[in-house]
């Protein structure tokens, strides 16, 4: 197999040209940003917690700024590149055009700066952030749908559906806050959209990631094992109660209704989790952190059930475990995951990378924690926390998604599946590892 030049002997390029190693695959630029952001926009709003650091005067207010830029800016980040990733290998067509790609990107960049000036000019700046995060949505889906519908089965359909109702609520958010009603409601119901999606993206990764580990077991001491299966009356139930919950808390914001369709979101979290107890391959690190984000989900929906039941304490905690634990979570591992696999590197043997996802279970706990004593105190460990895992991750891999691929391979390719059963080669690990 032919090696590529190393990075020191190639010609210098600027990251926008397209022949910079940034535009390999999709998932490099928007990998980047969401690593950046997800460490610097962090720190800044634990720097505004604990002392009183300036943030962006946005309509709203501080939180505001800081739920839109979590939700619509480093997330938003991370599944554009995943799916852009994800669906050529899943339909088995080729890798998008990487103009098309920059152009997305450039859409994102135009959302953060528009929001950021919202303050100076509240209807322009909300203007330019609701056209820029829209057409990066709506763009996503005119690349993605082709492709998804055309495949006979249909089986990644879900995807596009996902966006759609992502671009509605993001459409819902603008139109309160350019009228200048209080834009909150959409943003509790954007984290039930990337709920979901997060849902429907598990049920793929997982495939690859958990039937790895049994084969890893199998050939280890040669007992058969039947392969995981994500059953999709699962999926679909948790759907639905996910679904249910937000429209409740959408329409009767801390109702007795909601309180208990966020119980049975927990109870269909759960449920998720039947399908993953395999024994021993369960074990394995990749499986038991991927096992954690849905977890992390059922306790976030059991926190708000028994908050909006009880009143004992703030539903913010179960929202916060929402947010800090499976979006972070679940973000640092797909970086990690389809990161390493579509650059030809080996994702196995990587220390640093459950100690990550440990800083961020922990901040979870913490900021969910923190409506008890010392919530300043707390919020701020919260924060730390995050940013120390996404900064951890930022000098591990932005040298990867900076340079060129060392194997010789195209773009995105990654290997194919060890096992009949793997539906991704987002999880089987590549042959080669980076020094």
């Amino acid at each position: 197999m032919s090696i590529a030049a190393p990075a020191a002997t190639l010609p210098r390029v600027a990251p926008w040209s397209l022949a910079h190693p940034l535009w390999l695959c999709p998932f490099r630029s928007f990998f980047t940003l969401a690593l950046i952001v997800g460490w610097a926009l962090m720190g800044l709003w634990g720097g505004f917690l604990l002392l009183g650091w300036p943030l962006p005067a946005v309509p709203g207010g501080p939180f505001v700024w800081h739920a839109h830029e979590l939700l619509l800016g480093v997330v938003l980040a991370g599944a554009a590149g995943f799916v852009l990733t994800s669906v050529p290998e899943f339909t088995r067509t080729p890798s998008f055009d990487a103009r098309a790609v920059r152009a997305l990107v450039a859409l994102w960049l135009l959302g953060r700066l528009g929001l950021w000036c919202s303050g100076w000019w509240p209807r322009a700046g909300l203007a330019v952030a609701a056209l820029a995060h829209l057409g990066l949505i709506g763009g996503l889906m005119v690349l993605l749908a082709p492709r998804l519908l055309r495949d006979p089965e249909r089986r990644h359909v879900s995807f596009l559906w996902a966006l759609a109702l992502l671009a509605v609520v993001a459409a819902g958010f603008y139109a309160d806050a350019l009228r200048g009603a209080a834009p909150t409601r959409w943003l509790h119901a954007l984290v039930g959209a990337w709920m979901a999606l997060i849902v429907i993206a598990m049920s793929r990764i997982s495939m690859s990631i958990v039937n790895a580990s049994i084969d890893a077991q199998v050939a280890a001491d040669g007992q058969a094992r039947e392969p995981y299966l994500a059953r999709p009356p699962r999926r679909n139930l948790a759907l639905l109660a996910i679904g249910l919950y937000t429209l409740a808390e959408f329409w009767q914001p801390g109702g007795p209704v909601s309180a208990w369709l966020a119980l049975a979101a927990a109870a269909a979290a759960l449920n998720l989790l039947n399908d993953w107890h395999v024994g021993r391959p369960l074990m394995q690190r990749w499986s038991l952190m991927l096992y954690a984000v849905y977890a992390l989900m059922a306790l976030g929906y059991a926190l708000i059930g028994v908050a909006l039941l009880g009143g004992a304490f703030s539903p913010n905690a179960g929202l916060h475990m929402l947010t800090t634990g499976v979006i972070g979570l679940n973000i640092y591992l797909v970086i990690c995951i389809a990161g390493y696999t579509h650059s030809g590197l080996e994702k196995a043997g990587r220390p640093w990378v459950p100690w990550g996802a440990a800083l961020l279970v922990a901040a979870a706990l913490l900021r969910a924690s923190a409506y008890g004593m010392a919530p300043a105190a707390l919020m701020g460990g919260a924060a730390l926390l995050w940013c120390t895992a996404f900064m951890m991750q930022s000098v591990h891999m932005l040298p990867v998604f900076w340079r060129p691929r060392a194997d010789g391979a195209g773009g995105c390719d990654g290997l194919l599946p060890r096992s009949p059963q793997a539906q991704s080669t987002l999880a089987p690990e590549a042959l080669t590892t980076d020094s």
